[in-house]
């Protein structure tokens, strides 16, 4: 059996775990990793400007990918930097193992240099967390780390090491299991075969049923499932913003993302519905506004691999725990051998009502803002710039703010694991690490940032990242020289009192800053000069290009639920018109 130092160890099961590529910054106590990590060529490091960012990169090739993340830092301060990243990933359930190095063993608890508790810090965003003591339990740890992290509902898993776990002078034998087996932990995957036929029965009863998706149709692989289920029920479909793409957005049956700023149709369908088939959705705050008024008619069918997910908020008529994938699988095979279909006439009924919201105040039926024009460019106008220029094919990260949900609305994605934004926690600074680790997943692949000029600024520094590793990502800068969403919100319930939302002509000049660091710099002030210049922008295929786009400062985010004490059908549809 091979002899292998702690550090070889950590790269050589980082390899049969299957990582081709690790996010990091090193530092004292991973130094003996590094060194290893040095020694070979098939686990590629990619060293990021901060250790948030590594995290976020990390994320965002396993948001595109489907694979389990993974980062390298040192102790102290290199992993406080990545908890910000972690509890991102934790919020959104995205598989990452984040491997943290630690000061020697005789030295925990001593207050050491450069020593902080991680494992403490950690545990409230984590899905488990792992302090190794031996060398020889390096193996098993990280196969039992990315085995946690994958499955089931995915979720980010710390593993520290100790430095001296990982001394090159000592060596024990290494061998990487076959297969992990955890006792406490047995993740259910086939659904209740009762349960199910419940569903069935209850879909089958319907007259105004609707589907309304989540990120865990896209987690769990099961899009195709979902959309051949709505096929055959001819059912509306919605999406949560962590669901987008899950069911093509381009799709009549779809009627748009639900939620704090969903669609009309979406939001006022959800409400009236009878039978809400929710599949991989949480009933988080930001999609059922007032939790005792959510969908007064509904019986509620949940489908989720974690129990503790279903009924948390909103009490589920029919609870099904399983994987999404396995649990629609059966749902359509049900149905097919059954033969049965909804009541055609009543299903005909609820489409006229859908399409007549739709043609009321949809966003898709006609134009909800007013036009751009001269100087004044709208930010909804660049996102539809930005679809027509990658023919709706990119992959499109973002940071948070209104940038975020103009994406969310306007950019209509057709396929999963296109859309990558922090939803859960709201991370600004996700957006730009976020692309380079899609990119690198992804390298023929059209990638574009969407973010704002408050976002930009919080992982700036990864434009070094972009110039080493040669990312060509493309970051579309909706500048609006304010702190959008905060202002927003001072518009609606401060009476436009902007408290430290104004930046004060504070502002870099981007295109300065981007050739600073090697980069294309786009300027862009008229709306008849943004087509052709998102043209060029992308016709640069290997460059990182930075568009900087100064839009309309005093445009807000509709639809937008009433909040507090409203339900789902109670928005604001524009300044001065709500529902």
């Amino acid at each position: 059996m091979e002899l292998l130092s702690g550090g070889e160890i950590v790269i050589r099961a980082l390899k049969d775990a299957g990582v081709k590529y690790i996010w990091g910054y090193p530092g004292g106590a991973a130094l003996h990793i590094y060194d290893a990590l040095f020694q070979q060529t098939d686990v590629q490091h990619i060293l990021v400007r901060h250790e948030q960012a590594a995290v976020h990169a990390a994320d965002g090739h396993s948001r595109s990918t489907g694979e389990v993340g993974a980062v390298l830092v040192t102790s102290g301060p290199g992993a406080t930097n990545a908890i910000t990243g972690i509890a991102t990933a934790y919020m959104d359930s995205i598989p990452l193992v984040v491997i943290s190095g630690q000061v020697p063993r005789e030295k925990i608890g001593e207050d050491a240099f450069q020593e902080t508790d991680m494992v403490g810090i950690s545990r409230p965003i984590v899905k488990h967390s792992f302090l190794v003591k031996d060398a020889a339990e390096i193996a098993g740890v990280i196969a039992k780390a990315f085995y946690i992290a994958g499955s089931g509902r995915p979720g980010p898993v710390v593993v520290d090491i100790p430095k001296d776990v990982t001394d090159p002078n000592h060596r024990v034998p290494y061998e990487y299991p076959e297969k992990v087996k955890i006792r406490s932990y047995q993740p259910t995957s086939k659904g209740h075969s009762g349960q199910i036929k419940r569903a069935i029965k209850t879909l089958l009863g319907a007259k105004r049923p609707i589907i309304y998706s989540g990120g865990g149709v896209i987690l769990g692989e099961a899009s195709s499932q979902l959309t051949e289920l709505a096929r055959l029920i001819n059912a509306p479909v919605t999406n949560t913003l962590m669901g987008l793409g899950a069911f093509p957005g381009s799709d009549p049956q779809f009627v748009g993302m639900l939620g704090m700023h969903g669609t009309f149709e979406a939001n006022t369908a959800m409400h009236h519905a009878d039978v809400i088939l929710a599949v991989g959705a949480r009933f988080d705050d930001r999609v059922t506004n007032t939790t005792g008024k959510f969908c007064p008619s509904a019986t509620i069918i949940h489908i989720d691999v974690d129990p503790t997910s279903i009924a948390k908020t909103i009490k589920a008529d029919i609870p099904i725990v399983g994987a999404c994938d396995v649990v629609l699988r059966e749902m359509v095979d049900q149905l097919q051998d059954s033969g049965k279909r909804l009541d055609e006439e009543a299903m005909a009924d609820w489409w006229k009502q859908i399409n007549e919201w739709r043609d009321r105040h949809g966003i898709y039926t006609q134009s909800r803002y007013e036009a751009s024009g001269g100087n004044i460019i709208k930010p909804q106008d660049v996102i539809k710039s930005l679809y027509r220029a990658t023919g709706g094919d990119a992959f499109v990260t973002s940071d948070v703010g209104q940038h975020q949900m103009f994406a969310a609305q306007y950019y209509l994605f057709d396929q999963p694991r296109r859309w990558i934004n922090s939803g859960g926690l709201g991370t600004m600074g996700f957006g730009l690490p976020a692309a380079m680790g899609v990119q690198l997943a992804h390298p023929d692949a059209m990638v574009a940032c969407v973010t704002g000029e408050g976002s930009i600024q919080m992982c700036i520094q990864e434009l070094s990242t972009c110039t080493q590793y040669g990312l060509p990502i493309k970051i579309i800068n909706l500048n609006n020289q304010a702190l959008g969403m905060v202002r927003q919100w001072q518009d609606m319930q401060y009476s436009s009192r902007y408290s430290s939302s104004l930046y004060e002509d504070s502002l870099p000049d981007f295109i300065k800053l981007a050739e600073a660091y090697g980069h294309v710099g786009i300027k862009v002030t008229r709306f008849d000069e943004l087509d052709q210049k998102m043209e060029e922008c992308f016709s640069l295929k290997d460059r990182v290009v930075f568009m900087d786009i100064y839009v309309d400062r005093s445009e807000h985010v509709y639809p937008m639920l009433v909040a507090p004490n409203g339900s789902m059908r109670d928005m604001w549809l524009s300044k001065t018109e709500r529902t």
